[in-house]
């Protein structure tokens, strides 16, 4: 069962993916890339285990931060 407590844990395996994503698709380097995803609403979202964000995959939540950076606002999904 995922809680408050762990879910730090999750992000802590979702992080890199989204990461490298950035830094690929945006050419930025390891800290422009922490920096745009650790100051993001997608983030302080993702913090909150009551969004249920954790459970979608790194891809998944790397097009969402994609969408805020570029739009800024995010189309969070349904179950949301």
């Amino acid at each position: 069962m995922v809680t408050q407590d762990n879910v730090y844990s999750i992000i802590a395996m979702l992080a890199p993916g989204i990461l490298q994503r950035l830094m690929e698709e945006q050419n930025i380097n390891e800290k422009e890339a922490s920096s745009l995803l650790y100051n993001s609403e997608l983030y302080r979202k993702l913090e909150i285990e009551e969004t249920k964000l954790w459970h979608l995959s790194s891809n998944a939540l790397y097009s969402l931060l994609k969408e805020e950076l570029e739009t800024g606002k995010i189309t969070w999904p349904e179950e949301q």
